[in-house]
């Protein structure tokens, strides 16, 4: 029998990175990957078997935190996707293509007349 309340840890916690990111237990595992496997549909076994080293505790807990704070997770998110957008902006920048759409498109016309 429960003689006291229980309380529970949640096993997340902000990484000490520059970017703020939310790991999962004691494990480099991102929240995010858990939410979006959650998203995807699936389960909680089925992500422990995608990342071994979480604990299905962890990934229950991990999962009820999101559901039980949507919104901040949410909006954790979507700046998690901004700021891999704007980082993938500036190396497309600073890397540009060294071949482009009109190149390959010419050399398939090329190719296409050389077979006729």
């Amino acid at each position: 029998m429960i003689t006291s309340a229980p309380t529970e840890q949640i096993p997340i916690r902000v990484d000490t990175d520059k970017y703020g990111s939310i790991r999962v237990g004691n494990t480099r595992v991102l929240l995010d990957l858990v939410i979006y496997a959650y998203w995807q549909g699936k389960t909680p076994e089925s992500i422990t078997q995608s990342y071994p080293s979480l604990t299905l505790e962890d990934v229950y807990l991990a999962i009820g935190y999101y559901l039980r704070h949507r919104d901040e997770v949410d909006a954790y998110l979507r700046e998690r996707e901004a700021e891999a957008d704007r980082f993938r902006q500036a190396y497309e920048a600073a890397n540009p293509p060294t071949i482009t759409r009109q190149m390959l498109l010419d050399r398939l016309k090329a190719k296409q007349q050389n077979e006729s």
